[in-house]
């Protein structure tokens, strides 16, 4: 079953239906530094398939550049990757570039959502508009498009829940016109909110998850099955090594040889690969200072401390209407962390040790593993050397790979239905 993942990001979603055997054709992403990361997992898969998953190793060990990595790979598997905006003046450039790929095949299903800060609760109450009017509300007319060339047996749509109120200057819902849109085309449409939690991810995070069937019949929903596992939060980090602020390793940490197996189990550890983006940033006396408050509220009070609960020498954000909950406890007793969320390049998750004080911002290594993705997952930057900013993005704005494989998992079990 062959597909393209439209406004790709860094492939969390796609890394699922990876695993669950379906084949992509081509994803297509505007950010470049995602755009790379794409690219090099493709390397990875192909480097796998054709047992030459050294040449992978050495790149993430630092052994090797990008470039040398990417000269091992056939042009064609790195010209899947298509970075482009989705627009009027690039849409059939597009279409050019996928017909090529396919070589006659047919494509069996789209994937993708379009960016979520227009349609996200959080975006509207920050923008004077409302966010009524920016052009990201539009994007899902240019899946509508793509529906309408390859006419998929299903797509699979993913946002954020503000995406069921948001509304035009009209008032009128935009998912009331999406819906309409994919329904004229030729599709019945279906919806649900799923967490993550729900479905083997210790993270709490909500996303509106709807599945389209080119057919003129009725069907039923396929809600993934539920994977409740009894692992905690402190599970995710069981086997990395304790690093404090500034230390750690881009390239390369060892792993403890005790660990929990929900790490196997969900797909995450990768004790034969090198493991990358271990590392935490530096602590400013004002970092220390809010730790310390966030850390006693947590262990006094047992919640979160807002972020205009601190005293105003504090403050440095200009914004202090909304992502009021910057600093968030990753507690390991937890069977649900926060959700990861892309601003955590500027503010972070602050990781409690059962044992041991570490003081500092969770990793992006420590992010990617609440987001399910595998250690070897690799996440590029616009330039040849490693960004730990653009990598906290990434993982941030992901859907959870885990959640996507039992979204896959389910839509392959009712395929021929």
């Amino acid at each position: 079953m062959r597909y393209l993942d439209l406004f790709a990001g860094a492939g969390g979603l796609s890394e699922g239906f990876i695993r669950e055997g379906f084949e992509p054709v081509a994803h297509v992403e505007l950010w470049e530094a995602a755009c790379y990361t794409l690219k090099t997992r493709a390397a990875f898969h192909y480097l796998k398939k054709n047992h030459s998953i050294n040449i992978y190793k050495r790149y993430l060990k630092g052994e090797i550049s990008r470039e040398d990595l990417y000269s091992s790979i056939p042009k064609e598997i790195l010209e899947s990757v298509i970075c482009r905006e989705i627009s009027d003046d690039s849409i059939q450039e597009i279409f050019g570039k996928i017909d090529k790929l396919t070589n006659q095949q047919t494509i069996d299903l789209i994937l993708g959502g379009p960016p979520c800060q227009a349609y996200s609760l959080v975006g509207r109450a920050r923008d004077p508009n409302g966010m009524k009017g920016d052009k990201r509300n539009y994007l899902f007319h240019y899946y509508v498009r793509f529906l309408e060339k390859y006419r998929p047996k299903y797509f699979v749509f993913e946002n954020v829940l503000g995406l069921l109120s948001a509304k035009d200057k009209s008032g009128i819902r935009y998912f009331d016109v999406m819906q309409a849109e994919f329904e004229k085309c030729g599709y019945k449409v279906k919806h649900d909110v799923l967490s993550a939690s729900d479905f083997g991810v210790l993270q709490n995070r909500n996303r509106v998850i709807l599945v389209g069937k080119r057919t003129a019949e009725d069907f039923e929903y396929p809600r993934p099955n539920e994977y409740h596992p009894r692992a905690n939060v402190g599970a995710v980090f069981s086997d990395l090594p304790v690093i404090h602020a500034g230390g750690g390793d881009v390239h390369h940490c060892n792993l403890s040889e005790h660990y929990d197996s929900w790490l196997d189990t969900a797909g995450i550890r990768s004790k034969s690969y090198p493991v990358t983006f271990h590392c935490a940033r530096s602590n400013t006396q004002q970092d220390l200072e809010i730790y310390r408050r966030v850390v006693q509220t947590w262990n006094e009070e047992k919640r979160r401390l807002g972020y205009n609960e601190l005293p105003d020498n504090l403050k440095t954000h200009a914004n202090q209407t909304s992502f009021l909950d910057r600093f968030k406890v990753v507690a390991a007793d937890e069977h649900a962390s926060q959700t990861v969320v892309a601003h955590i390049c500027k503010d972070g998750h602050y990781y409690i040790h059962p044992d041991i004080n570490q003081n500092r911002s969770i990793t992006p290594r420590e992010a990617a593993r609440l987001q399910t993705f595998p250690d070897n997952y690799y996440f590029e930057s616009e330039s040849s050397k490693p960004s730990c900013t653009d990598a906290y993005k990434q993982i941030g704005n992901a859907v959870p790979v885990l959640l996507a494989q039992k979204i896959a998992a389910k839509l392959k079990e009712v395929w021929d239905e």
